[in-house]
């Protein structure tokens, strides 16, 4: 009896779950009136606002939104020189021309590439048991570029899902292709290439169903989806998009690169004209071959390959069933057109077309999350029927039809969000007020939450002064403790050789993303290992971040560097002190705190009492929050 059961769960049943295609992320975006005046933002939360009977917080204090907005947008600490020029700038334009300023910022695309990176799962190694290193790192520098020129989130698409079948794609469009070479990679003795292959197939399709649709695609593998209306078919009718591809290394040289090759080919050649011994121009030539050159993985398209799969009773790798034509899930957007060829490019265009009922609506969800620490809808990576209801659904259809009507800009969009008076507002709200609305599903009060690891890193570094705020390049190896006693099972060589000079202290995006052993810092503080697409990371407070917040390498390298600059500050010690506590929250000590800071100094040893405070001051809350 069970295994007839058992059965009848796995066949596929065509056609399954067919009320769910009325669902509300399946239909499209309602427009929604906006105000004639004021901000649209404010005006749907406002509305709910007063159909909870919540009163909405007052206005953040000016040195708490720069910082809040610089994090936010440059995820990076403001400046005392910032600080200043802002709390002294009484125009009504002011934080207006602040926002512009940061959006025009180089390090806005550093800031915005990482929950990118999260999605498309970047890391510097394969994964598995051996995890060997690749470069990808030039994929993650055009993700960080494209952002600083606010790419048209149309073009983001269809360059990284099919740039290299773009009429005008270009080097850039073969480039951005790297966006599904990130998956794992298993080259590991006695497996099975094809099977290895067919996993990165399926990775692909679950990635991209995540990513732009937010829905949960992988669940239809083995069977039709229980809740959703997609289909076993229909899941492998989008693997068989990814099917016609070929996975292929870039070469990328630089100009002394290209050169150097090509100094050592003129020297080959001319070494084949001279009649000189063969072993002399075997080496030469290898030497030619073998010069090192900039590269990254990318994806080429077949086209004598047809977009076709097999379909997999239950999911099997083995248990081929019916070949399964290219096509896109019929219940989450509009029919691909009839002439269309099925290739990589017809469903990127099908993604970004703009009666798409999810793309825009899940992007901006994700956007808002980023901003506000809670998304309009708080399952941003399902939004099907077994995901949360929408908390504002007006709010978010308009999001949706306004992001696309603007062209697809992610910083007007983020101009929008910043510039509101919903996103302004005090954190700080009366007790009883916070718990009518635990988790601010209602928008009174503005956002408050932890630093992503990341970014935690970063601020340790702008605030101890050593920060190396140059962009792109290879990543690095910043210090921490030595991992490779850790995971004595594994076969992969995991000692961490820190990185000399301005390597050693890069933000925090450019840390070498090793998935079998992610950086210490970074692995405590909630940061995803990258195996597989991560829309939302988790937030929990342990002791173990306490303890590597006071005692990791990299975080006492930074408290006293911290403790040296406070000292270089002109004044007295309670005057050092108080700069070394605005360093770490943008704002001076009250009086009070200041008492507490100077006490504390007072009574530890001489020699250890800068580091000390120093190490105090990063870790405090308001320090590891924006």
């Amino acid at each position: 009896m069970l295994l007839v059961l058992l059965a009848a769960m796995t066949v596929p049943q065509e056609g399954a779950r067919p009320e769910a295609a009325a669902h509300w992320a399946y239909t499209a975006p309602r427009a929604q009136q906006a105000p004639a005046d004021g901000h649209p933002v404010d005006a749907f939360v406002m509305a709910k606002l007063a159909a909870n009977g919540l009163p909405p917080a007052q206005p953040a204090d000016r040195a708490t939104l720069l910082r809040r907005v610089t994090f936010d947008l440059i995820g990076l600490p403001p400046t005392p020189a910032e600080l200043d020029a802002f709390l002294a700038d009484a125009s009504p334009d002011a934080y207006e021309r602040v926002v512009d300023r940061l959006l025009a910022s180089p390090h806005y695309g550093e800031r915005w590439a990482l929950p990118w990176l999260d999605l498309a799962r970047y890391a510097d190694t394969d994964g598995f048991n051996f995890d060997s290193p690749r470069a990808m790192w030039k994929w993650r520098d055009w993700v960080v570029d494209a952002h600083n020129r606010d790419l048209p989130f149309d073009r983001f698409t269809l360059l990284q899902l099919a740039g290299d079948l773009l009429p005008n794609g270009g080097d850039e469009g073969v480039l951005a292709t790297g966006f599904h070479r990130n998956t794992m990679r298993n080259d590991e003795g006695g497996v099975d290439a094809d099977e290895a292959r067919w996993e990165r197939l399926l990775d692909r399709a679950t990635t991209t169903a995540t990513v732009w649709l937010g829905a949960t695609l992988q669940c239809a593998q083995c069977h039709d989806h229980k809740y959703d209306p997609i289909t076993q078919r229909e899941f492998f009718g989008l693997v068989a998009f990814f099917e016609p591809d070929d996975e292929v290394t870039l070469e990328l040289p630089t100009p002394a690169q290209a050169q150097r090759r090509a100094e050592l080919r003129a020297h080959a050649e001319r070494l084949a004209g001279s009649q000189a011994p063969a072993a002399e121009l075997a080496a030469a030539k290898k030497a030619a071959n073998a010069a090192p050159v900039d590269s990254t993985l990318v994806l080429r398209h077949r086209a004598a390959v047809p977009a076709t799969t097999t379909l997999r009773i239950r999911g099997a790798y083995d248990a081929r069933g019916d070949t399964v034509p290219a096509d896109v899930p019929k219940a989450l957007g509009p029919a691909l057109p009839a002439e269309a060829p099925r290739d990589r490019l017809a469903l990127a265009r099908w993604l970004v077309r703009q009666d798409h009922p999810l793309v825009a609506r899940v992007h901006c969800n994700r956007l808002w999350g980023e901003l506000f620490g809670r998304s309009l809808c708080s399952t941003p990576e399902d939004l099907g029927t077994q995901g949360a209801p929408v908390d504002h659904p007006e709010l978010l259809d308009w999001l949706a039809l306004h992001f696309v009507r603007s062209g697809w800009s992610q910083k007007a969009l983020l101009r929008l969000l910043v510039t509101s008076a919903t996103y302004r507002r005090s954190a700080t709200v009366p007790a009883s007020e916070r718990a009518s609305d635990p988790d601010n599903r209602w928008l009174a009060r503005g956002p408050r939450s932890r630093l992503p690891a990341e970014l935690l890193r970063d601020q340790q570094l702008a605030a101890s002064g050593l920060l190396v705020p140059t962009l792109g390049g290879r990543s690095v190896f910043p210090l921490q403790a030595d991992t490779s006693g850790v995971i004595p099972t594994n076969k992969a060589d995991v000692r961490w050789r820190a990185d000399t000079g301005d390597a050693r202290h890069r933000r925090g995006l450019y840390t070498f993303w090793r998935r079998t052993a992610t950086f210490v810092q970074y692995a405590v503080f909630d940061a995803p290992s990258r195996e597989q697409c991560t829309v939302a990371r988790q937030r929990t407070n342990t002791p173990l971040q306490a303890l590597t917040g006071l005692n990791d390498p990299a975080a006492w390298e930074a408290a006293q560097a911290l403790g040296a600059r406070m000292q270089q500050q002109a004044g007295d010690e309670r005057a050092q002190l108080a700069f070394g506590f605005r360093l770490c929250t943008s704002r001076w000590p009250d009086n009070e705190e200041l008492e507490l800071l100077a006490a504390a100094f007072a009574a530890l040893p001489a020699a250890q009492r800068w580091p000390l405070v120093a190490n105090a001051l990063l870790n405090l809350d308001e320090a590891m929050s924006r």
